[in-house]
């Protein structure tokens, strides 16, 4: 069964986003992909990997971390998600030399979470 999550092939490390969960398998490179957990403040790290969300009025803003994510070559920061009721309704892709940080224009505010994807430590997750 495909769960809504992200998905990392081990072989290629090629990414997926499943926005619905369905009946199957996400297959890559001859063998299933692996459902990334969602690791949250209570994981070491937590400092350069926990999103944080700040809102004003309309506008939402996503930092990566209480100390600033890195955004080398080889470590940072690939994706950040907002997510209400377990639906994605806003991503914003990153690549290195970026800030960890992403701006989002929502009519609503209200319970809603961020996830971020660091390319080296995975999926973490605001609770």
């Amino acid at each position: 069964m495909i769960e809504f999550g992200i998905y990392r092939c081990e072989i290629c490390k090629s990414i997926v986003s499943a926005i619905e969960s369905h009946q199957g398998e996400l297959v890559c490179c001859g063998q299933p992909m692996k459902l990334l957990e969602e690791k949250t403040d209570e994981q070491e790290g937590k400092e350069k990997h926990v999103p944080i969300i700040s809102v004003k009025g309309n506008k939402v803003t996503v930092k990566i971390g209480s100390v600033p994510h890195p955004m080398e070559e080889k470590h940072y920061i690939e994706l950040i998600q907002i997510l209400r009721q377990e639906k994605i309704i806003k991503s914003a892709r990153l690549y290195s030399g970026e800030k960890p940080e992403a701006e989002f224009c929502l009519e609503n505010t209200e319970n809603i979470k961020a996830r971020a994807l660091c390319n080296i430590h995975g999926l973490w997750i605001t609770k």
